[in-house]
Formats: C-alpha cells, structure tokens, sequence
C-alpha cells in the first residue's frame, strides 16, 4: 500500500519561515515527480513546487509557482521518495491546507498526481 504522508505544517506571522516534509513509503522504487500543492477554502487546489528526480546521476529539475518563486525551495532528502518544502518569507496569502503527491510519470508541472497525502495546514497571520 503507497502512503504520502506530510509533515511540518503550522501557525507563524507574516514573514517567517516553514519547512514541510513528505515521504512516500510503500515502494521500493524512485518516484520521478514529487510536488506539493495548496488549496484555500473556496479555491480550487493549485500547484505550489514540484520535482522530476530522473535519477541515474541525472539533475533534478525543480517548478515552481509565480507567486513563490524566490520564496520557496522545494529539495529531495537523503531518503528514497522525501521531498522537503522550505518555504520562506510566508505571507498571509500562503495559507492553504499544503498537500503531498507523488506520479510515476516523467513530466511533474500538472495536478493529476497519482498518489496524495492527507495535507498538513499552514496559516500565516498578519
């Protein structure tokens, strides 16, 4: 059984900083793309940052959405299939429930993720 499971989630002010986590247990093998995804109440759930992890010695390539660029790092951990979120100078309209997914394919900037975590809420405040 794949599970997607977020971690990192919370309250801060305008301006600080948070890290979130994701690990994908249930197999044995790379998953290529890994993306995190956010979605406020009435909004429908938009990409945030996403990683093609090729493997073989090959670079990652990492997306990200207009609005957090610069202001997010999306990175692969040591661990096989961990992905963490740094997301940095957060403001009030970053907060959102922050959702884990993770796709067998080779093309990662879409929302039609295969696998979901059950999201972990970030709220930033004024």
């Amino acid at each position: 059984l794949v599970q997607v499971a977020e971690s990192g989630g919370g309250s801060v002010r305008a301006g600080g900083s948070l890290t979130l986590s994701c690990r994908i247990s249930g197999i044995t093998y790379r998953m290529p793309c890994m993306g995190w995804f956010r979605q406020a109440p009435g909004k429908e759930r938009e990409r945030v940052a996403a990683m093609y992890i090729p493997g073989g010695g090959r670079d990652n390539t990492a997306y990200y959405v207009d609005s957090v660029k610069g202001r997010f790092t999306i990175s692969q951990d040591n661990s096989l299939n961990t992905v963490a979120l740094q997301m940095n100078g957060l403001k009030p309209e970053d907060t959102a429930m922050y959702y884990c997914a993770a796709d067998s394919g080779s093309w990662c900037w879409h929302t039609n993720y295969f696998w979901w975590g059950q999201g972990t809420q970030v709220t930033v405040s004024s």
